[in-house]
């Protein structure tokens, strides 16, 4: 932590936490802590967000716990969502960010961006925000953000699947987790999404890691069958075929991985198995 924030730190915190039914928060020196609302659950999540609710929901929400840190007029606004896994966590996380945002190390990940500081770590998502203009008030999100960082459990790291997809052209903090109907099919879920650029060529390629090479060979037989193709191998294979929705489809699968890319055309099959390839060695 570098020293002038550790300054910061010391003289906005005290040590001592309140609690909001099942969470704690920090006491921050100057302001007022209001635990006015419930701990929000999936059955009343729409009270607090209402039309976001449902893509929270998606991902595993299990519970969301607010304070508001008041100081004269100013209010801080904190949310700390609680999701199912971390994978599901970074889910609904990357649906929110942006990579034009100004990107932060904290936890695993975050970002500022107007008067808001969001982050990710473990099983939670953590929106910090503001209305204010004021740069003291502004200047105590970041530390705020560390504090509860350090109190969340959970590892600060991003899902490991992130690492295996290549990194030429990859396109930083432009990763997603798509948790139901990958490229629009309900039969695909739970793919990581990474966009590429390479050359003249824009192209997203999708890595699912199912629970056991069965279910992996279940999702390809779907997929394939609406494409008229059967499988020549039940152990693993690449195909290409073209899909109504989404053009041109490479599919390549080897035990419980599935690799799927979009964008690319059938004349460009070596640039596609040089990608698959590196995924499935």
């Amino acid at each position: 932590m570098k020293r002038s924030l550790v300054s910061v730190f010391l003289v906005f915190f005290i040590f001592p936490v309140l609690s909001s039914q099942d969470f704690t928060f920090p006491l921050m020196k100057g302001y007022k802590i209001l635990l006015n609302y419930p701990v929000y659950t999936r059955d009343n999540l729409w009270d607090f967000i209402n039309g976001a609710a449902d893509n929270y929901l998606a991902y595993g929400f299990v519970n969301l716990n607010v304070a508001e840190y008041k100081k004269g007029k100013n209010i801080i606004k904190l949310e700390i969502y609680r999701h199912q896994d971390n994978v599901q966590a970074f889910g609904i996380y990357s649906s929110e960010r942006s990579p034009t945002f100004r990107f932060i190390k904290i936890g695993a990940q975050g970002y500022r961006v107007d008067g808001s500081l969001n982050f990710y770590k473990g099983d939670f998502y953590i929106k910090i925000r503001t209305s204010s203009k004021s740069e003291k008030i502004l200047k105590t999100l970041e530390p705020l953000a560390v504090r509860i960082a350090e109190m969340l459990p959970g590892a600060a790291e991003l899902p490991g699947t992130l690492n295996d997809f290549p990194e030429k052209g990859r396109q930083r903090n432009e990763e997603v987790y798509i948790k139901e109907g990958v490229l629009g099919h309900e039969f695909l879920q739970g793919a990581f999404k990474a966009y590429y650029k390479v050359d003249n060529s824009n192209f997203s390629i999708f890595i699912l890691d199912k629970d056991s090479a069965e279910e992996a060979r279940k999702a390809v037989t779907d997929y394939l069958s609406r494409a008229g193709i059967e499988i020549d191998d039940p152990a693993g294979g690449k195909y290409v075929f073209k899909d109504g929705y989404n053009g041109d489809i490479f599919l390549s699968w080897k035990d419980k991985r599935i690799v799927i890319i979009q964008g690319l055309i059938k004349d460009q099959t070596e640039l596609a198995d040089r990608y698959t390839s590196e995924i499935l060695r």
